[in-house]
């Protein structure tokens, strides 16, 4: 243990709480937040079990492509760990679920101003269907068969058997707006391999649409952009030097929407206003809830995640109400305060390395996390953007891919003597572009690795 103090500002020490500190605070002072899974992978019971509705990780920055800085971006990554290797049946968005961008523009907490809606729908088509096969995506079969099929290379390839439409609405003033015609957009597929898909880049690019009024979709497959050294924390502390990205080789399913950053500001500034006005938003998930009555079957669309700042649910959010919290809108974060105020967190920490509890109740997390600034009244936990703020900047002003929040959290919740903490892992398995949609190619099926490279 001394030898383990003795480098706690080193990035061997930041994920040490997610095994041995944890397990200690169980045992002496009751219940405490659950081990992470990194990001928001599989962070409560229930929708441990639900992964097409399962946000790994939701994005709200400026954007960083050259000439478009007055764009904004908005992104969720939904089912996590996906084995890019998982056929017949790849990964795709569950047409029964909701997948919701909510965003506030006037600072009140309730992220219902703008709000974006994804909805997906199923086609088995081409020679999938034709022929009975049993495979999803077919390409690259050659004359002497009997049937020609060649390589997937649009997304009206006849090999491209499973194919998803989506539509998008934008409610905004309470006036809802399609801003694609009905099952005008297809979804990318999961990345096969090269037989199959022998240019996947430029059929992701077939993807990137733009729908008018400076507003740009893509949904598709992706490469995980989430980094961390899972394995080594969860086994007993065995952490190592230099770190391996836990994540390496896996996808992820995305959607990422660019939206020009007036179109989510409030219509008009007050008058004699001189500060940039702020966003803050969230991602959720929805699913119908069914219900049986005496008259018969009912249903209603109900949240079943939701997700703004990293690492909330984890690492802030006690097992017990985990799931309850899902369901909730982020501006009744004042039912969790406590959590907040007494970070169960920094207390591991200080169980496992030593160092002081910084004096509770904690008011600089509810500042940094949970409100736009000192005056305002209510908790909202949302993600929040300056939009006047330099296109770059990191969490909690906005979130970028490349931002390293698990250093972040630490180094935050622990306070002033884990400054410099990480856990050794702060660059994600592939360059991420600064270009839409901003995160990499998937790995594909074929030659997937889960090592860094």
């Amino acid at each position: 243990m001394q030898a383990v103090l003795g480098r706690r500002n080193t990035a061997v020490i930041a994920l040490a709480l997610l095994g041995v500190g944890v397990g200690l605070l169980v045992l002496r002072f009751g219940p405490a937040p659950s081990p992470a899974k990194a990001a928001s992978h599989r962070e409560a019971p229930l929708i441990s079990n639900d992964p097409p509705a399962d946000i790994t990780d939701f994005f709200m920055f400026r954007s960083t492509q050259p000439g478009q800085g007055d764009k904004v971006e908005l992104i969720m990554d939904v089912i996590p760990g996906e084995e890019p290797s998982s056929g017949p049946n790849y990964y795709n968005f569950d047409p029964s679920v909701a997948y919701t961008f909510h965003v506030d523009n006037d600072k009140d907490g309730n992220a219902d101003d703008v709000v974006f809606k994804l909805r997906f729908t199923n086609e088995i088509r081409g020679a999938v269907a034709s022929l009975g096969l049993p495979l999803s995506y077919v390409g690259g079969v050659p004359p002497g068969t009997g049937s020609v099929i060649p390589p997937i290379t649009s997304l009206d390839s006849a090999g491209l058997g499973l194919r998803q439409h989506y539509t998008i609405t934008m409610i905004k003033n309470g006036r809802s707006t399609v801003l694609a015609p009905a099952l005008d957009k297809i979804a990318v597929p999961s990345n096969v391999g090269p037989r199959t898909m022998p240019s996947y880049d430029s059929l992701a690019a077939q993807g990137m649409y733009d729908v008018g009024g400076g507003i740009r979709v893509f949904a598709g497959q992706r490469d995980d952009p989430f980094f961390i050294d899972l394995g080594a924390a969860f086994d007993t502390l065995n952490l190592r030097s230099p770190a391996t990205d836990m994540l390496s080789g896996f996808n992820v399913n995305t959607i990422a929407l660019e939206v020009p950053a007036s179109l989510l500001t409030k219509d008009h500034m007050d008058p004699g206003a001189t500060s940039q006005p702020s966003l803050g938003a969230y991602a959720s998930t929805s699913r119908p809830k069914v219900t049986v009555n005496g008259t018969g079957v009912g249903s209603r669309m109900v949240q079943v995640q939701r997700l703004a700042n990293p690492l909330v649910n984890e690492l802030i959010i006690g097992t017990k109400d985990k799931d309850r919290w899902n369901t909730l809108e982020p501006s009744q974060e004042s039912r969790f305060l406590d959590y907040y105020e007494n970070p169960r967190l920094a207390l591991a920490l200080s169980l496992v390395f030593g160092a002081p509890v910084p004096a509770t109740p904690r008011n600089d997390l509810e500042g940094a996390l949970l409100k736009y600034g000192p005056t305002d009244r209510g908790f909202s936990e949302l993600l929040r953007l300056n939009v006047g703020s330099a296109p770059g900047a990191s969490w909690p002003n906005g979130r970028k891919p490349s931002d390293d929040v698990t250093d972040t959290a630490i180094q935050v919740v622990g306070g002033a003597a884990f400054a410099g903490a990480g856990d050794g892992v702060g660059v994600n398995d592939k360059v991420l572009p600064n270009v839409f949609p901003f995160l990499a190619s998937p790995w594909d099926g074929r030659n997937r690795v889960h090592a860094n490279p």
